[in-house]
């Protein structure tokens, strides 16, 4: 695996996924959507997932080191595909539109710790199951489903070519292949 090749990917995520982090950031401010605690979820997964990326491209690392970030990179796009599936099973879900408004995040979770706040936010609230914006008839956690699961597919043929490429040629420099006597 060619050095450029890595740094080459790490750097097309992290673009995406900043593209993708100036639009929830434009929806919420220039066009006035307010995001549920969900949509914060995923924007936090998509941060995390970006500077990873960020950080993988800029150092350029090795065998060991670009396994470490696709690894990394494929539990957050995995936290953040999982969060937005939920919310998807929320906004199809009727009886759950009948539930009545939560007051703000802040001031909900305030006391609260941050483990039974991320609970409390899967378990759903009215605002998660309103469709407020779509493209294309897709809404906004769909739309983040799709880029979540081709960067998890993306992160899970990286992982695998990184092993595939080690089991090749392993770091010590020694061949794995086994010399015959007649070669």
């Amino acid at each position: 695996m060619s050095l450029a090749c890595s740094r080459s990917l790490f750097f097309m995520v992290f673009i995406t996924g900043s593209l993708a982090l100036g639009v929830s950031y434009y929806l919420e401010y220039a066009v006035g959507l307010k995001p549920c605690g969900l949509c914060v979820l995923q924007r936090v997964c998509l941060a995390l997932l970006t500077g990873i990326c960020l950080a993988a491209s800029v150092q350029g690392p090795g065998r060991f080191g670009s396994f470490l970030y696709w690894l990394l990179g494929f539990f957050c796009s995995l936290a953040g595909m999982i969060t937005a599936w939920r919310q998807i099973l929320l906004q199809s879900d009727p009886m759950h539109q009948l539930l009545t408004c939560s007051s703000s995040l802040e001031v909900t979770y305030e006391n609260m710790p941050w483990l039974c706040r991320v609970t409390e936010m899967f378990k759903g609230e009215a605002d998660c199951a309103e469709i407020s914006w779509t493209l294309f008839d897709l809404s906004i956690p769909e739309w983040s489903l799709l880029f979540f699961i081709g960067v998890t597919i993306l992160g899970v043929y990286q992982l695998l070519r990184v092993v595939w490429l080690a089991c090749e040629r392993p770091l010590s420099g020694v061949s794995s292949h086994r010399v015959q006597m007649g070669d």
